[in-house]
């Protein structure tokens, strides 16, 4: 998208819950992956206690805490976009003390509840695949970069003018807490937490599985057997200073979105109003196909994926009007 095309006065709908918020958030989707070698997507569900969307996701705005020592928050300007993770990534390349390491993380639910611990800490969380069926659904687990080098609103690769916090991690044992930023990138902006629950209850069956000894059969749909290429994507689109008058209330900070009188909030209904018409004409979702949609096959690694082209995928586009949503 061109960076001079403002989400927030372009943007004819929105699937976020607060009117003013026509940012886009994206993240890639899950498949499972058949014991004959078809595919099919893995629906989306509504997290914990948020409603019931279709489907959709959670995005919180987290302030700095102790011990951060710089707290003042500067908020993203028009045109700014950002990516977290790697979508060619095929193992783990951080340490544990890395300042990335939990920016990607997923966690298995056994169906008895969403887990203990902080997200990307507890003990069911993993940075690829679980290696198991998780009975409950997976839930996706992305923190962005939270410090800005306070010039570019993107960069070549989305990720240079961005940075994790460096420094002492915080009490629960998450380096995305309690840290501060760095001198090539002194900015401290939002902390934009996303999480995304994936419904794979219905492919806990063990004859769906492969055989034991092979790798589990979910897969990212970049071709990503491995999960290491989780990644996301963000570009800013909150109308006028409501981004900032939420982040200064009370309100908004400390409890769920009903109470947060300074925005204005939408249904589940209007949220799911707003649709995107499809682009290319080809079956993604909803039934088994014989494989992954675009130029996108299957790539273990552990070395690095390559791009993809000539593949012979479906390449027929469908008329747009031109209106666009914020995600």
């Amino acid at each position: 998208m061109d960076p001079a095309r403002d989400p927030s006065s372009i943007a004819t709908c929105t699937t976020c819950r607060f009117k003013e918020d026509n940012s886009n958030y994206w993240t890639m989707a899950m498949y499972f992956k058949h014991r004959n070698g078809s595919f099919i997507r893995v629906p989306q569900i509504a997290n914990e206690n948020t409603g019931a969307p279709d489907g959709g996701m959670t995005i919180y705005y987290i302030e700095p805490r102790a011990p951060t020592k710089n707290r003042t928050v500067t908020i993203f300007p028009q045109g700014f976009r950002m990516r977290v993770g790697n979508p060619a990534l095929r193992s783990n390349i951080y340490g544990m003390n890395h300042p990335a390491v939990n920016q990607t993380t997923m966690r298995c639910w056994d169906g008895s509840g969403i887990g203990p611990g902080t997200p990307s800490t507890g003990a069911t969380d993993s940075r690829g695949f679980p290696t198991g069926p998780c009975k409950g659904g997976i839930r996706s687990q992305v923190y962005f970069p939270q410090c800005w080098d306070g010039v570019n609103l993107d960069s070549a690769d989305h990720e240079s003018h961005v940075s994790h916090p460096v420094g002492a991690q915080a009490p629960d044992g998450n380096l995305m807490f309690g840290t501060d930023c760095p001198e090539s990138h002194p900015v401290r902006i939002p902390l934009i937490f996303m999480e995304t629950v994936w419904d794979t209850k219905p492919f806990t069956d063990p004859s769906l599985w492969p055989a034991e000894g092979e790798e589990q059969p979910l897969v990212w749909s970049m071709g990503d057997p491995t999960g290491y290429g989780h990644h996301a994507d963000y570009i800013f689109g909150w109308e006028g200073d409501s981004l900032k008058r939420a982040l200064s209330d009370e309100g908004c900070m400390t409890s769920y979105p009903g109470i947060c009188e300074v925005l204005t909030r939408r249904s589940d209904e209007e949220m799911a109003k707003c649709k995107i018409v499809p682009r290319v004409d080809e079956i993604t979702e909803g039934q088994y196909i014989e494989k992954l949609p675009g130029c996108n096959p299957i790539q273990r690694g552990p070395e690095p994926a390559t791009v993809i082209s000539d593949c012979g995928a479906a390449s027929t586009t469908i008329a747009f009007p031109g209106a666009t949503r914020g995600v």
